[in-house]
Formats: structure tokens, sequence, C-alpha cells
């Protein structure tokens, strides 16, 4: 089964637990805090991997979860390292956030690599806040969280030249006698279900990746048929060939199909129709296709709708008629193509992991006697807040009375004996 789009939901491990502990050991003098730093938590990566042509493998699998860094230990020692989770996709895969619509990566090249939710450092053991005025600390931290979010992620072929045209004009049969591909080729509208590609050779030497797309009807920018499932698939395409359709047998006007499969690649994208594009003339062998080309040639020649005339190449797939001459002047083309960009992507901002968060807290009041503190900078200080030390507790108390929360409760009508919430966590307001 083809599977071109999903959607996952990731998590990364969360950093391990520093340690409070100290020496005592008969002959180490003053031997003080030795509580060890937790473990950082492992990433999630997207890499590139070209023997997938699919997503198949996420049509069951939709959670990937990294593991924890582990806890801090006795003695000063660093709690282990968690591996990182390795998530496989084939080339040409748009990862975005699922949630904000905004582009984290495009996967395009061997081997690439893409970090989408990373593991949280581990936190600090006891030993890194001694100080003179406090030499044995009972203040450690709980280790960052990891970054967990979901994602849609969206296969876009990579083909240097597209196939796209009304079902059952030669689509396949092309690119089945131009490659080594073996699509599924019969006399009846949409035999082809799925994208197919092949490689091309040339005899002298060059070569090109041909994509066979689905046929395309009328409305399939709107999605009418199965034309909208896969027109993505072109945007990364440098030159198309638009077949048409020259026998008859089908009883349609090729050049009304030529402009209805223009008007819906122009609704679906219209920067699809700056990319070069050959009128390919198919099944040239049939009585009435000289005829039937000769005037599709004069209707094009006198159609003032449209910017330019393009070059026609008439061809017989099961003959071999001009086939040589297609390739070679669709070889030309792409040497003087360059990449066109994908919608969204080439404005990629990945992802800083180094920022700091933009909202520092809010202050809300939903009820009398309620306030509810909420805020990226200000959750993750309590996620890695260990409450089980009153130092570590009194610690985190100074870094609200920093950030100026204090002085936002008061602003907000807080009282004494006033219940805080931070996420599931409940205590008094003094004042």
């Amino acid at each position: 089964m083809f599977v071109d789009q999903v959607k996952v939901d990731v998590k990364a491990g969360n950093g391990g637990n520093g340690m409070v502990a100290f020496r005592r050991e008969k002959f180490v003098p003053n031997g003080g805090p030795a509580g060890g730093d937790g473990g950082r938590g492992g990433s999630v990566i997207v890499q590139a991997d070209e023997g997938l042509r699919t997503l198949m493998d996420f049509r069951y699998t939709r959670k990937f979860k990294a593991d924890n860094g582990g806890n801090g230990m006795i003695k000063q020692m660093t709690g282990r390292s968690a591996s990182n989770t390795i998530i496989k996709v084939p080339l040409g895969t748009v990862v975005t956030d699922f949630d904000t619509g905004k582009i984290i990566g495009d996967i395009v090249t061997k081997d690439q690599k893409l970090v989408i939710a990373k593991g949280g450092r581990g936190g600090r053991g006891n030993i890194h806040f001694a100080s003179p005025k406090n030499p044995a600390p009972e203040i450690a931290e709980n280790g960052e969280p990891g970054d967990e979010l979901t994602i849609r992620m969206e296969l876009k072929v990579l083909a240097d030249v597209g196939l796209v045209g009304f079902p059952s004009v030669g689509k396949s049969t092309l690119l089945s006698v131009v490659t080594s591909a073996k699509p599924k080729i019969a006399a009846y509208h949409f035999t082809t279900l799925v994208p197919n590609l092949g490689m091309v050779r040339l005899d002298d030497g060059r070569d090109f990746v041909m994509a066979d797309l689905p046929g395309l009807i009328e409305g399939a920018a709107n999605g009418v048929g199965l034309g909208i499932r896969f027109l993505r698939h072109i945007e990364r395409t440098r030159v198309i060939l638009h077949l048409i359709d020259m026998s008859g047998v089908e009883e349609n006007d090729p050049f009304e199909d030529y402009l209805k499969i223009n008007h819906e690649l122009t609704s679906y994208d219209p920067d699809l129709l700056k990319r070069p594009q050959i009128v390919v003339a198919t099944k040239m062998d049939m009585p009435d296709a000289a005829a039937n080309l000769a005037k599709f040639e004069a209707k094009l020649k006198t159609d003032q709708t449209l910017p330019t005339v393009p070059a026609i190449y008439p061809i017989s797939s099961i003959t071999q008629q001009g086939i040589k001459a297609l390739l070679a002047q669709t070889a030309d083309l792409l040497d003087t193509t360059p990449q066109f960009p994908v919608k969204g992507v080439d404005d990629v901002e990945h992802r800083d992991y180094t920022a700091e968060p933009t909202q520092d807290f809010t202050v809300d009041n939903p009820e009398p006697g309620l306030f509810v503190l909420s805020g990226e900078k200000l959750e993750r200080l309590f996620k890695m807040t260990n409450l089980e030390h009153e130092e570590s507790v009194m610690r985190f108390a100074r870094q609200l009375r920093g950030m100026g929360i204090d002085d936002a409760l008061r602003a907000a009508g807080a009282k004494n004996d006033d219940t805080i919430q931070i996420l599931d966590y409940q205590f008094q307001f003094m004042d």
C-alpha cells in the first residue's frame, strides 16, 4: 500500500535527576557534597533512508518515545545518557509541526538527519550548589523535560520529470518503455493508483528520474478523483511531460484536455506552469492520430490565452516512434533548468533549541481565591525542582520572586492563604 501522509506523536527523553549526596568516608576529610548529575535524555531524530519508498511503516506505529537519561549517583557519578531514537523516512519527506503548521524540515539528501524533538539535559547534583555560605547544600535539580509534539510527515517524491495527463493517455506505458519500472498497465481508467518512479538512462551517459503520476481529471485540485492526493508529488519535478491521447478512441477533444489539465495544475499551485513543459502526443500509431494532431497544433497556435506555445513531440510507446528525440529534449531541458522551491520548504526556520522560552509566565484567576500560574519558562523551572528537599523548594521560591511572580500575584489580588496552582500542584500564598 502506498502511504504518503501520516500523523505521528513523538516524545524525547527527559534528563536524569541530579542527586543530593555527601561523602563520609573515614579517610576523606571535609568530603562535602558529592551528588552527581543526571544523564541527557534521548532525542528523536528523523533520518533519510534510500531504501524506503513510502511512509507505510508508520501506518500502525504512530508513537515514538526516546529513553530518559539515568539519574545522578553518589561519589559525583553522572547518570547514563540515553540513546537517540532514529525514525527512518524516504527521501522527499517534509516534516511539519501538526499543531502550528510550521515546517520543521525537508529530507532530501542521503543520510540526512533532522532533530525534531530534543532530549532534556540532566539535572545538576548538589556539588554544583555548594558555596562558602552554604557548603553542604541539599539542593538538586530534576532532569529537564524532553520535547513532546505531534508531527505530520508528507512524502513528495524526488523526481526530475513528471508525467501528467488524463487517465489512460499512456503515462504508465511510456514509463515502462523508457525505464525498468513495471507499472500496472490496463485498458481502463485509474489503472495507476500510486506514483511510480523509474530511472531513464540515455546513450550519452545522462540520466534522470521520471515519475508517472496517477491520472488527473477535471476538478482534481478541489478533491475530485485521485488527483488531489498526488498533485503534491509534482512539486519537486523540474520538467513536466504533458501526455495527450491523439488516438480519438475516447472521443475527447485533445486541446480541451490540454487546457483542463493545465487549469488543475494552476489551481493547485500557479508556479507549476513556470516549469518547462513538453506536450507529448501519444498513441500516434493509431489511424486517426495524425489528423487529430494536426487539429491540435492548429488550435494551439491560434489560442491567445497561452503565454508560450510548448514544443510538441509525437510518440508511440508501442512502436518506439519519437521516444529518443523526446528523451534527448527532456535531458537538454533538465541541464538548463534549476531546482524549483517547494511551497513553504525553502523558508524553513529550523528549531532553535538554544533560545530561551519567549513567555515567562501568566496569571489567571478562574475563581475567587484561586490563581493559576502558567508559562513555558515557569513550568520548566517547576518540573526541574526537586520537591523532596526543602532547600530546593526555597530556591524555587526565590526564582519565582526574581521573575516578578510575587508582585504579579499581588497585583492580581492574591491574599494570604489563597491557593496558587502550577500544573497539578497547589500551595498557599503567604504575603
